[in-house]
């Protein structure tokens, strides 16, 4: 059985590494939403709860990579907050 790819918010799954933060993010809130409409059936909520993951990994991979960026850019810095006195 295939699935209506097409019809997910996002793309084509081979078109998703492509997509910048912005994108996926905007791509993440239409799952959201069509989820939460639960006008979908089953099989297109399984469908978009898989394409949700996938975009919530674009998102965290791009927030990891400037994360990588400012600790490289900023040699001292620590992954933690100093604690207040």
């Amino acid at each position: 059985m295939t699935e209506p790819q097409t019809s997910l918010p996002g793309g084509n799954p081979e078109d998703l590494s492509a997509l910048s933060y912005e994108q996926a993010r905007a791509a993440l809130d239409q799952v959201v939403s069509a989820l939460e409409s639960s006008t979908v059936n089953l099989e297109m909520s399984l469908a978009l709860w898989e394409r949700g993951n996938a975009l919530a990994d674009i998102c965290q991979a791009h927030l990891d990579g400037a994360r990588e960026r400012i600790e490289a850019a900023r040699p001292g810095l620590t992954g933690s907050a100093p604690t207040p006195e």
